[in-house]
């Protein structure tokens, strides 16, 4: 499920902490999410960020368009990795690609 919130025109700008993304209106994406479809939604949205929230809706993390580009890049990579797979720490944002 992807759920889009339109930004203002006058907006700010892309938040820089993941705290400040969750309390700013954007595009989320739910954590079982392919890499490719995520991508996909950050290019419609004309974003660079997405909020990948768990099954009950809440915020787990946040992934910018360069962190699912390297991941995509990877020799670990195939289509099937989702955003699940490849966050770590939940909140914090790291990536992991499992091996």
């Amino acid at each position: 499920m992807v759920q889009m919130q339109p930004r203002p025109t006058g907006a700010a700008p892309v938040p820089r902490t993941v705290a400040d993304a969750m309390d700013t209106a954007g595009p989320q994406v739910r954590d079982d999410t392919t890499v490719e479809v995520a991508l996909s939604v950050m290019a419609s949205a004309r974003t660079g960020h997405l909020l990948v929230c768990d099954n009950d809706g809440v915020c787990t993390g946040i992934l910018t368009q360069a962190q699912l580009t390297a991941v995509r890049d990877s020799s670990a990579y195939t289509d099937r990795v989702q955003l699940r797979d490849i966050l770590v720490g939940n909140a914090l944002g790291v990536l992991a690609l499992a091996r």
